[in-house]
């Protein structure tokens, strides 16, 4: 993981970089299809990281089955690590969630989750990777 509290490349360092869903969804804005990422029902224990510069956004423990197709957590690993924007694209407002570090969208926040925080932070696969837990596989 870089050392720096920034990522920042061009459009087209990231394409160079990213598989075509990933540069898709984490540079232009888009989403995966519901119930065709590799972690909407994941399960392993292990923390998800941005796909874009590694950062790691959500633990296992966080993630639940929303149902929604996607992965969802109820809250990140650090507040601090994601950020949130508002989002009035396709005609609703919602809240976009942007990696902390490369500002790579992820997804987006809604207020229909479990306890205990209420919150359902709804992530496109194509912007993770995964780490599985090192304890857990011994």
């Amino acid at each position: 993981m870089p050392d720096e509290s920034q990522v920042k490349r061009t459009p087209e360092q990231w394409r160079q970089r990213l598989d075509p869903m990933c540069f898709y969804v984490t540079q232009e804005g888009g989403t995966e299809r519901a119930f065709t990422g590799r972690y909407w029902d994941h399960k392993e224990s292990g923390s998800y990281r941005c796909a874009c510069c590694g950062q790691v956004l959500f633990s296992s423990s966080a993630k639940y089955d929303s149902g929604s197709g996607w992965p969802s957590y109820f809250a990140p690993h650090e507040h601090a690590r994601i950020t949130e924007h508002r989002d009035q694209s396709l005609g609703m407002e919602r809240v976009e969630l942007r990696c902390g570090q490369c500002e790579a969208h992820l997804g987006h926040l809604f207020p229909d989750g479990p306890a205990p925080t209420g919150m359902r932070y709804c992530i496109n696969s194509a912007a993770l990777t995964f780490e599985p837990d090192t304890q857990a596989a011994r």
